[in-house]
């Protein structure tokens, strides 16, 4: 299928501009990593604590934003977790250790803030049945008995049955979205006893939040992931450089890997213009990215490269031309087809894959560019000054004889 019929653009008269182009862009990316003394790394790298919380009702997230920044030193992120319909949102909080301490303080930080946001009377006296794990849960039954069950049935089958029954609790909540709404819902949904249920009452409450889980990443674990992640793009680039000039010539190669850094330095720079935070799924993205902008300018270098066999007598810079235009359509194709999927990705995938499709939908764009505006012009332009040195050479010994 071809989506141009014999495509005739002379790319190359616009080199120039498109190199322009790529330099604003470059500098402006760099700049701002340097006024912002580096890119924004997520938890994954810096380390800290993700925080996974639950609602009954869609989250007020600038409050908790506001009320979290009141409280809790250093950098803190919320952000909308799955779908919107689902009122879960992810806190992020910064931790200068992973002691258990310090983990428990966070979390500690993150109760208060949504308790004081989403006051409730009986917090004070009772407690909250949402936030409560199956051990502190059988304990805290056991020792109230509210079933009044060690005196007529003996301490050890009370505990037995307290115990069973916080599990169920548990479960049940734990499998239908962390949260509990009504007390009703143990009767009929965890198989908890109707005495048991309204005896709840006098001891728990259950809040309109739920944490459901949390993550943590030690700042030594970032630091390491952070180096892991420059290693593996450095070694992606350095293998296919070392592929290419196999395959091809040495100067297919560098225009290659200089095309793919360039579209690496740029994307990361757009991160940081838009304060977009670095995270492992954008470490995969950019791999990805790395591989994708590689085999575009591999098609455009093979079609050069069988052009240059069959086309000896035609300028070079024609026949770099007429290859680009004879793998337009392929190009326009598949990048297109490609953006398509990664713009919806961007739009309609949530929040958790938000930095992986924005860093594919620059990455695409800029990289389906750099095989046209910058692998090409690089071997153009080396080609034509090693043949420039070799006739010149040939015409300074010719003189001397």
């Amino acid at each position: 299928m071809e989506f141009f019929h014999n495509p005739n653009f002379d790319f190359l008269k616009w080199k120039w501009h498109l190199i322009g182009l790529s330099l604003v862009l470059s500098i402006a990316g760099i700049t701002s990593l340097i006024i912002k003394k580096g890119p924004r790394y997520g938890i994954d790298f810096r380390g800290g604590t993700n925080v996974y919380v639950k609602f009954n009702q869609a989250p007020p997230i600038e409050k908790i934003r506001s009320e979290l920044k009141r409280r809790v030193k250093g950098e803190n992120s919320i952000q909308q977790f799955g779908l919107a319909s689902a009122n879960e949102v992810m806190i992020g909080l910064d931790l200068s250790g992973s002691s258990q301490q310090e983990i428990d303080s966070g979390r500690q930080n993150i109760l208060a803030t949504l308790k004081t946001i989403f006051p409730s009377s009986a917090a004070e006296s009772k407690t909250d049945l949402n936030n409560v794990g199956a051990q502190t849960l059988t304990d805290q039954l056991t020792a109230v008995d509210p079933l009044k069950m060690a005196a007529s049935k003996g301490s050890t089958e009370a505990a037995r049955y307290y115990k069973e029954a916080a599990d169920k609790i548990v479960q049940y909540r734990d499998g239908h979205g962390g949260l509990v709404s009504s007390m009703d819902e143990l009767v009929t949904g965890a198989g908890i006893s109707r005495s048991l249920v309204n005896a709840l009452g006098n001891d728990f409450y259950l809040s309109d939040f739920a944490i459901k889980n949390s993550e943590v990443v030690g700042p030594k674990v970032g630091r390491d992931l952070r180096k892991q992640a420059l290693s593996a793009s450095l070694y992606a680039l350095a293998g296919m450089l070392v592929y290419i000039a196999f395959r091809f010539e040495l100067i297919y190669g560098v225009g290659a890997v200089v095309a793919t850094f360039h579209d690496v330095i740029i994307t990361i720079g757009f991160f940081s213009l838009f304060d977009k935070e670095i995270t492992l799924t954008v470490i995969a993205a950019l791999l990805t990215l790395i591989g994708y902008s590689m085999n575009d300018t591999i098609v455009v270098f093979d079609r050069i490269r069988e052009n240059i066999k069959l086309m000896r007598r035609e300028p070079l810079a024609r026949i770099v031309n007429l290859s680009i235009n004879q793998t337009l359509s392929r190009t326009v194709l598949t990048s297109g087809l490609t953006f398509v999927t990664v713009m919806s990705l961007f739009l309609f995938g949530g929040e958790v894959i938000h930095g992986f499709a924005f860093c594919l939908v620059v990455g695409i764009l800029i990289g389906t560019y750099s095989s046209i505006a910058i692998a090409s012009p690089i071997v153009l332009g080396w080609i034509e000054y090693r043949n420039r040195k070799a006739r010149g050479g040939k015409l300074a010994a010719g003189a001397k004889a």
